[in-house]
Parts: C-alpha cells; structure tokens; sequence
C-alpha cells in the first residue's frame, strides 16, 4: 500500500505511540481503513477530499495576483515566477537596503537568489542567513522569507529595534531554496518535497535537500533508496543547490552568525543536533534563544511550539543543513516548523499566512537581537 508520508517524514521514525499523518490515493483508502480497524490503529480523516482543497487554494489564483508589485499581496502564495519578480522588484525600488545576487544555478538551470538586507554602513558586519522552501510542499516557507523582507523595509523607518538590526547586521535571505521542486509543485504535484534531479538508474526524480548535506550524510534517518522521500543524493552536496549554498556558507562563515531554516510543519524550534542524541557545546546559549524566541511566538497568538534538540523533539536525521551550518562554525543555527500541527499539513490555508507571519516575525527578531548581546 503506497502512502505518501507527511510527518514523519518517512518510516524510519515510528515506533508504538507515534502519531502520523499520511496522504493516501482516493481509490487506497476503501481499504485501508478497515485495515487500520481490524489492526486496532485508531485514526481521524482530517482532510477528506484533498484534491478539492488543493483547487480551493489555488483555483483563486489568477485574476487576484497578478496586480502591480507596489500592491504585492503578502497574504497569499506565490509562484516562482511572481516571488523572483517581486525581488527584482524591491532590488530595484530598495537599493539603499537591498541588494540581490544569485548564488549559483539550480539543476534544472534556475537562478538561485539571495536577497542581502542591510544598511551599508561599516564594513564588517555579523550576518544572518536565512532560508525557505527546502522542501518544495512547504509553501508557508517562502511566504514567511517574503514577509519577513516586507515587515524588515516597513519597519526600519520607524521601529528603532529594526533600524538597529539593519544598520548592525545584515540578513541574506532565500525565498525559494529549491527553486526546481518548488515550481513543480506549483505545476505537477501539490507534494512534491525533493529537488528535480534526474537519477539514471531508477525512474525516480529528486534527493531531499536537507539530506545531502555533509555532515553524517546518509546516516539513520535518511535513505539511499532515490525513490524515497528522504533520499540523501548519490554523495553529499550531489545537488547544485545545495553545494552553492554551502560554498556561499563556507565562504562567509566568519560573518554568520546565525542560521535560520524554515520548514513546516510542527509547530517547533530545532537547534542542533539532528544526527545524534547529543548536546552542543554551546547549549546554555541557544537554549535561552530558543526559549525566549518561543515566548515571543506565543505573544502573539497563545500559539505554543515545542523547542529543543532536533534528534529528540522531532527525530533522528542526518545531513540536514542546520548541522551542517553548525559544524562549520555558525554558532546559532535553528529550524523552525512552523503551523500547523496536521489538520491542515501542507495545505495551510491562506486566511493563516498572516498569523503564522506575524508570530514568527517576533521569534526571529528575538533570536536576532539576542545575537547583538554577547553569549557564544
């Protein structure tokens, strides 16, 4: 019986007691259920027609969005083409406070933008890297990238917190990571998670982008199957992506101070490690921003996430990019997912765009401003 696992993220991490959500095929579900019945598995449908979900979330789309970018609208989802314009854009209409470069080439050919917010004023500043959409279906991702950006250009003129984040530091921010998956999911397939690599010797497209990192790479928690979910690529940073974004990484990794990845969902604050059950040399630090940016969350909206240790609050992965940030000396370096728990998985509807904005927004200004005081 072929599912398609949502969370987990594959197999590998249930044990007895494990809650998961799983998407499965219209015509699979006639007998899946009374399966689940005689096994004892108790289980809720919380969605039970998807793909006319996926058409209420996306049917909309044409006449509302293609309006001029000085009304870019930040509470809907957007396509590649539309997220790349839009930076365009503000490269264009911000230049005193933006500047936009590319990285390197996605495997189908892509540029790959970075956005690098920021006063330029002295000449070395600490950095932030920021990143959304490693996982093409996680479309909450890249909309947060985009009103993180839009909150960050409003609020400069006239909150003195973020006029003191721009003028000291300066943030490098990517939209889209994997631009090639994350348009195919707009196309193709809803969810879709992997790049669009080709492998040669199966039929299968794809690695995880968070799997092919070099750091344990292809350890428990990932698979060396190319059809799986959570492939790890033939050798680590196999994918373009992922080996620019390293490369930009290395190159900068005395100015980084913090790495931010967002991802969803859970409703959680990850900090290293993911690889294995151990604690970092620094966990007095970023334990008190975790613990603090997750108050600042909950101010908002009394939404609470769940903070702590990637290996024991989620599971077990290896060659993830926030261990790998780590290890090459980015002493804070988290990953958020972000709403919701399942009800809505990946179909987070657009009405929550806003909320799950807004709340974020304050954690990552916490972790932020927790980087100008000194704690290493």
């Amino acid at each position: 019986l072929q599912v398609d696992m949502w969370q987990p993220s594959s197999t590998f991490h249930i044990v007895e007691g494990t809650v998961t959500d799983v998407r499965v095929p219209q015509n699979t579900s006639q007998s899946l259920l009374p399966y689940l019945q005689q096994a004892n598995i108790q289980y809720t449908i919380l969605i039970s027609d998807l793909q006319k979900a996926i058409e209420n979330q996306t049917g909309l789309r044409s006449h509302r969005n293609r309006r001029s970018l000085s009304e870019y609208n930040y509470e809907v989802y957007h396509s590649l083409e539309e997220i790349q314009s839009w930076m365009h854009h503000l490269n264009i209409t911000h230049s005193d406070l933006v500047h936009m470069f590319s990285v390197g080439k996605s495997y189908e050919g892509r540029p790959l933008f970075v956005l690098k917010l920021g006063k330029r004023s002295q000449p070395y500043k600490k950095a932030v890297w920021i990143d959304c959409g490693i996982h093409a279906r996680e479309w909450i991702g890249p909309a947060f990238c985009q009103w993180f950006v839009k909150e960050a250009l409003q609020a400069y003129q006239t909150d003195p917190a973020t006029r003191k984040m721009l003028t000291q530091m300066y943030f490098y921010i990517m939209p889209v990571f994997n631009v090639d998956g994350y348009h195919f999911s707009w196309t193709n397939d809803r969810f879709w998670r992997k790049t669009r690599s080709k492998n040669t010797r199966f039929r299968c497209h794809g690695v995880d982008a968070n799997r092919n990192w070099k750091v344990k790479w292809c350890d428990e928690g990932a698979s060396f199957h190319p059809c799986d979910d959570t492939y790890c690529g033939p050798f680590p940073e196999s994918e373009p992506e992922v080996k620019a974004v390293a490369h930009f990484l290395r190159k900068h990794r005395k100015q980084i101070k913090a790495y931010l990845s967002f991802h969803a969902y859970a409703q959680m604050l990850l900090y290293p490690y993911s690889y294995k059950y151990a604690t970092i040399p620094n966990f007095s630090c970023v334990e008190s921003a975790a613990y603090n940016a997750v108050n600042a969350l909950q101010s908002a909206y009394g939404i609470r996430y769940r903070y702590g240790p990637a290996s024991s609050t989620l599971y077990v992965s290896s060659g993830s990019s926030m261990d790998w940030a780590y290890k090459n000396g980015i002493p804070y370096a988290f990953a958020f997912e972000l709403r919701d728990t399942g009800h809505f998985g990946f179909l987070l509807p657009e009405t929550l765009i806003k909320p799950t904005c807004t709340e974020t927004m304050l954690a990552v200004k916490n972790i932020t401003l927790h980087l100008l005081k000194k704690c290493h």
